[in-house]
């Protein structure tokens, strides 16, 4: 019979790791630290079509106070989109308002959800309406996306209730602020969409921007100024410079922060002059 006898117990050497091992490990950590950044920016990043008027107004310009009450007559107005879903119509009458614009398209790859209730909502009650584009120089020329426009609810007609169609022009908030674009390819991009709008409408658009994004995106051009309606975006309580060329804004983008819906609006005249600007 074999006895077992006791007896020291036989150390076994540490296995060194192969090279292979040690480098996927490392390519492992190394990937394990740059996940959260990738994903923290993809998170800041909207979706595509997701995009508003004033979008980019807060992050670059900041706010600084709303308007005080003075001797200047101007007419509230409002500014929607998707974001807002079905708008309460009625209650921003009641309270004042009494123009509005939608969004109607971004680029030439969407369409707002919304845009018959807000539209048409905003005329049932009596408000005069227009709609507006945002822009993406980026993905298509300024003429193809004037044409997707007009054609998703950007046109006008004499009808005394219908604003021209407003240009959204201002932060990319998908990527590169000016779209990769310098001042004059920038400046011909919005020459090529104001031509085809007013080709297709016989109006010319109103122009939406901030002084900041129009001085370092097109250099501070002033050759739309003769033809296309200003209407500056600064949350504060006066519209401060304006671009080059304008002498005087037709609208004013004050707040995102009112009531009921966030931005707000003001024209620079009485309704009267609200009016004329629908009809031409």
């Amino acid at each position: 019979m074999t006895v077992l006898r006791p007896g020291p117990t036989r150390r076994t050497r540490p296995r060194r790791p192969r090279p292979r091992a040690v480098l996927v490990t490392a390519l492992l950590a190394a990937l394990s630290l740059t996940l959260p950044l990738t994903s923290a920016r993809a998170a800041d990043t909207p979706a595509r079509g997701s995009a508003y008027m004033g979008i980019g107004v807060l992050a670059h310009d900041g706010r600084s106070g709303t308007p005080t009450t003075g001797d200047v007559t101007q007419t509230e107005g409002v500014d929607v989109s998707g974001h807002q879903g079905n708008v309460a119509w009625s209650t921003l009458w009641n309270s004042g308002v009494r123009w509005a614009y939608t969004k109607a398209t971004e680029g030439t790859y969407y369409t707002n959800p919304y845009f018959a209730q807000q539209y048409n909502g905003s005329y049932n009650v009596g408000m005069i309406r227009g709609a507006y584009h945002f822009a993406t120089p980026d993905t298509t020329s300024g003429a193809t996306q004037a044409n997707y426009f007009v054609d998703h609810g950007g046109g006008w007609s004499r009808d005394g209730k219908t604003l021209p169609g407003a240009l959204d022009i201002e932060w990319n908030p998908y990527g590169a602020a000016c779209y990769g674009k310098t001042a004059s390819q920038m400046v011909g991009w919005i020459a090529d969409f104001i031509n085809t709008y007013k080709a297709r409408t016989g109006r010319y658009p109103v122009i939406y921007t901030a002084t900041t994004w129009w001085t370092q995106c097109t250099g501070n051009y002033g050759g739309f100024a003769a033809n296309n309606p200003l209407w500056i975006a600064r949350y504060a309580s006066d519209p401060g410079t304006l671009p080059a060329g304008w002498s005087f804004y037709t609208m004013w983008q004050y707040t995102s922060s009112g009531p009921t819906v966030g931005d707000h609006d003001k024209f620079n005249g009485a309704l009267d002059r609200v009016q004329a600007l629908a009809n031409g």
